[in-house]
């Protein structure tokens, strides 16, 4: 019998969220404010998760709040405060690392996930959180396949793993870098990444190295991204039951596009036609990426990163002016021009991330093949846009011409 694996999916706003359900997301997880390792990027208040958790539930997709920060006796004071309503509201599970928030979330009789911050790499660990009321825990990145497999064979709790999106120089993100020049701890969710940057080495007697791969300056304490949709079946025969993409302060398009890859991949082997496809690691190029490796999967990361390697960038480009359902189709304001064949993410809080190519434009009822800056066009979109949705065109990037 083949295992059904949940796909969970990254949201950090309204319209990620929506990106990541209609692409096919099992799950999202977002963060609540306060309380969450991603405290630099829009986060959900108690007042917008309400909203978020039905939005969820209305369609029949899972929703888990982030509350993974290391927590001092002032953050944990404000966790009670608000768990009756997080409970109150019915989210699925709450994602956290620390063993007091643990402990309140039991006595609250809410789902805890144990974060990938714990850093859980062996079974006994996870034997020992099953008896504190753990239904599942997220593996440390350091595992490799194998001891997976391991971990799966000796635990009846539920296993999540990542699949995709950044790796952190340090183990399982618990990094001092940004502290230590910024004064901002990333344990507490506040990390600046100055490991993205592009450093060089400077030996006491200011000798100065750069290592440079393949004609540019590396990003020495940068890892490349994880990318495992080449490994599905691995993954899936290892017993692993949920698999989890990274990015809650990546964008909307991203959360889409890499959703509906994964969504496919996942597909394909639980319909027993597996077959790798070249597009998927092409569609996932087109957003941001630090190019992709496989992490501790298979070997130790040795990899460096640049700081963006998409081969496509977006240009903001316009806004819908209105729909209409009959024909399919949306009224666009442009401010820069449109042609057939261009590509084209139109995104908003209800529509999520829409990306489809200019296959049919019309001015006033006439068919055309561009559109300048200034005018109305009718585009025919494959799904309802709204008002106010934003219009992007992608742009090949100059550097990868």
């Amino acid at each position: 019998m083949i295992k059904i694996v949940e796909l969970l999916s990254p949201a950090r706003d309204f319209t990620s969220l929506n990106a990541a359900i209609k692409n096919g997301a099992d799950s999202v997880y977002v963060g609540i404010e306060r309380c969450n390792m991603r405290a630099n990027v829009s986060n959900f208040t108690l007042e917008t998760l309400k909203d978020a958790v039905k939005q969820c539930h209305d369609v029949d997709k899972k929703i888990y709040v982030c509350a993974n920060t290391i927590m001092k006796n002032n953050d944990i004071e404000h966790f009670k405060v608000i768990l009756p309503f997080i409970h109150s509201y019915n989210v699925d599970a709450l994602i956290i690392s620390d063993l007091g928030a643990l402990k309140l979330a039991s006595d609250e009789g809410i789902n805890a996930h144990m974060s990938i911050q714990s850093n859980i790499s062996n079974f006994e660990a996870l034997h020992l959180l099953e008896e504190l009321g753990v239904k599942r825990v997220v593996l440390s990145r350091e595992l490799s396949l194998e001891e997976i497999k391991e971990i799966v064979q000796k635990t009846n709790m539920e296993i999540e793993a990542f699949v995709q999106g950044a790796m952190c120089v340090a183990v399982s993100g618990r990094c001092f870098l940004s502290s230590a020049l910024y004064n901002k701890s990333a344990n507490c969710g506040e990390c600046l990444q100055p490991c993205r940057k592009s450093w060089k080495l400077l030996s006491e007697d200011n000798e100065e190295f750069e290592l440079i791969q393949n004609q540019t300056v590396s990003h020495i304490l940068s890892p490349k991204d994880l990318c495992m949709i080449k490994h599905i079946p691995e993954l899936i025969e290892a017993g692993i039951d949920a698999f989890k993409i990274e990015g809650r302060a990546r964008s909307a398009e991203y959360v889409a596009t890499v959703t509906s890859i994964y969504r496919e991949a996942i597909d394909s082997y639980e319909c027993g036609n597996w077959e790798f496809k070249e597009k998927w690691i092409k569609e996932i190029t087109k957003v941001f990426n630090r190019g992709f490796d496989t992490g501790f999967y298979f070997k130790t990361p040795y990899k460096t990163s640049v700081y963006n390697e998409a081969t496509y960038t977006k240009k903001d480009i316009g806004s819908v002016v209105n729909y209409y359902k009959n024909v399919s189709a949306a009224e666009v304001r442009l401010w820069e021009g449109l042609k057939l064949g261009d590509e084209v993410i139109i995104q908003g809080n209800k529509t999520g991330s829409l990306v489809q190519k200019v296959e049919s434009m019309q001015i006033h009822g006439e068919k055309i093949q561009e559109a300048k800056k200034g005018q109305n066009v009718g585009l025919q979109v494959k799904e309802k846009v709204r008002p106010n949705d934003l219009v992007y065109k992608r742009i090949l990037r100059e550097n990868k011409l």
